[in-house]
This record gives C-alpha cells, structure tokens and sequence, in this order.
C-alpha cells in the first residue's frame, strides 16, 4: 500500500477505500490507485463529509441506483477537502501541497449546455462519489484538474470540507436574489437549513428557522435566527423569501404557504415522494416564484470567501468526527445519534491546517 508522498512522485499500489458493497453494508476495501492522466490531479483527502444523499445510498433507495447511473460497490464521498499529493501532465495552476476542494459535478465542457454556460444541466455530467467518479472515500482521488478549487491559508480543512453543500445555499440566494429587505424562513435545521441560516442572517431583514428537531432549532437560533418555530405555529403568508432545505415534500406544500404575495420560494431539499393537495391556480393568483436549485457549480470562489470572513462557520454543524474504519458508525450517527450538530466526518490525513 502507498503512503504520502512527498516528492510528487505519482504513487502506484494500493490504496483504502471505503464503499457502499450492497444495501446497509458498509466495508474498508482495496482498489487500484487512480493512474496518472493529463489533466488530472491525485489528490489525499482529509475530511470527507457524511449527508442524506449518502444514506440513501447505503439503503439502496438513491434515484442514481435506480436509473443504473450508479452500482455497487460504489465508493462514496463527494464533500470533501485534502492535498495535492501528485499532477499529471499539462496541469497548471495547481501544485504538489496545494490544499484543494473538490467540485461534485464534473461537466464535459463540450455539449449545448455547457457551451451555453449551464454547465450543470451537463448532457454527459457525472457526480464524483455518486455516479461516474470515484468518491473521496479513499486514500486518494484523482480529479480533473478543472473540477478543483485552491484553498487559501485562512480556511482550514475541516471548513473546506463544508464548502460543497455551502455552494449550493450560495447558489440559491444569488439565483432567487435575496434582499436586504427580505424577511426570509428557512424550513429545515440540517447542514443546508443552517447554512442558510447564517447566510441569511448577514443578507437580510431577518431570517426564521422552521423545523420539526428542537436540538436543530435551538441551533438555528444560535446560527442567526431571530426565531425558531415549529411548521404549525409560522403564519401564513409572511415571508417574502422562503428556503425549503428539509427535502420533505409535507415542507415543501408547507414553504408555498409561508410565501407571501409575490414571494419567492428557493427548493434546495430533494423531496422523493410524490406531492397531494398541490393546486397549481394558487401560484398563478399569488404570484408565488418557485426555483428548483440545482447545486451551485460557480459557486465555489464565492463560498471560499465567504468561510473566510466569517460569515459561513463550519465548527457549530460539526457532531463528529470519525476515522474512516468507523464509517459504518459514522451512517448510524447521521441516521440515529445525533443531538444536535447535523454533520457526521470521516477524518483522512493529517497534512494540512486540519481543523
């Protein structure tokens, strides 16, 4: 098996991985090291984070299992930071012991979309550590050159692993245009709901959390929330801004309420189930805007800079961090122990700023 390697040398061997073998099963296995390829980069991970979509994964119910994008054994991982350890040819802009975050959507840059600049609506996209790309899960990963962010010396790694889902919050604020004179809700206290919290609690009038877990509310407050409520007790109508963020479609029915006349309604959770009681003439006689957030693609400079100054703070979200044989606990965490802080971690490498 490979160690780190210091010279830049491109290491070959084996490497650790940790993948998803079959339904609820969780195992530290051995690939292959990723080869060298023009244009890519091999990267040690330090910190990979855990999520919902990972879940649905491991209980076999994710849409990329069903539509055969994705198969086992599938080696998870797609928010994450780590460390240039090697570069193939024609790389430029990156370095061996440049500290890296790593894109999700790894786009062709050659079909319509792309061309257009829509480059997550991609015709051959692939996701690393969910379909088409090896997760982060692993010794190593080797990326597309294009598909990697430098990280400054003022963001530690443990934050750099928070900015992927921080891109899509970003994402969404920018594309619904969020105000300083907006009153904005936020219906979910997971890692995305608080994130969103914080973002919303610097951008607008004010920002409420709604959600269902009071150890999340309680959170939400701490966040930036001016108040925490449970879904029955937000009033109707009162929000110019509301940031669905639970991914459940009950939320969802319930955001379209809290909207005001003329409201905006940004969709970040993905609800699965199929929505009842959806009258599509209240939008039209409301005036009520709904935007399905697809990620945040060009989001990542921004998002760096914004952990930066403070304004995202990746420490609160944080219930554990884990070394990658205890993945299996780290899922039963995410699904089951928590007490508060949404984000269970798997813990790579110690090169870098750590935490």
């Amino acid at each position: 098996m490979s160690t780190f390697q210091k010279n830049g040398t491109w290491p070959e061997g084996t490497m650790r991985a940790v993948a998803i073998t079959a339904p609820g099963r969780v195992e530290i296995i051995e690939l292959p090291i990723p080869g060298p390829r023009p244009d890519t980069v091999l990267v040690r991970p330090s910190y990979v984070g855990l999520c919902g979509t990972d879940l649905e994964l491991l209980h076999g119910t994710a849409s990329y299992l069903k539509d055969g994008r994705a198969r086992f054994p599938l080696v998870f991982g797609h928010e994450w930071s780590g460390q240039v350890v090697a570069v193939g040819e024609d790389v430029v802009g990156i370095s061996v012991g440049d500290r890296v975050v790593g894109q999700t959507m790894v786009p062709c840059g050659l079909c319509r979309h792309c061309q257009r600049g829509r480059r997550a609506i991609c015709e051959r996209l692939v996701e690393v550590g969910l379909y088409g790309l090896q997760g982060a899960a692993a010794d190593y990963i080797r990326m597309p050159m294009r598909s990697l962010t430098v990280l400054p010396e003022g963001l530690s790694d443990l934050s750099a692993a928070f900015i992927e889902p921080a891109v899509t919050v970003v994402g969404g604020f920018d594309k619904v245009g969020c105000r300083p004179e907006d009153t904005v809700a936020v219906v979910g206290t997971g890692t995305i709901g608080l994130l969103a919290v914080q973002l919303a609690s610097r951008m607008a009038r004010s920002v409420e959390a709604i959600g269902i877990d009071e150890a999340g509310l309680k959170l939400a407050a701490s966040c930036g929330a001016r108040r925490t409520l449970r879904p029955e007790q937000a009033d109707r109508g009162a929000y110019s801004l509301v940031i669905e963020a639970s991914g459940s479609s009950r939320a969802f029915l319930r955001s379209l309420e809290l909207a005001e006349t003329g409201g905006r309604v940004a969709v970040i959770g993905v609800a699965n189930d199929a929505v009842a009681g959806f009258v599509p003439g209240e939008l039209v006689l409301r005036g009520v805007d709904i935007f399905g957030i697809r990620h945040g693609l060009d989001y990542y400079d921004r998002t760096i800079q914004l952990f930066v100054d403070g304004v995202l703070d990746a420490k609160p979200l944080v219930a554990d961090v884990l070394p990658p044989e205890r993945a299996a606990h780290g899922f039963e965490l995410l699904e089951h122990g928590r007490s508060g802080p949404p984000k269970v971690l798997l813990r790579w490498a110690r090169e870098g700023r750590g935490s």
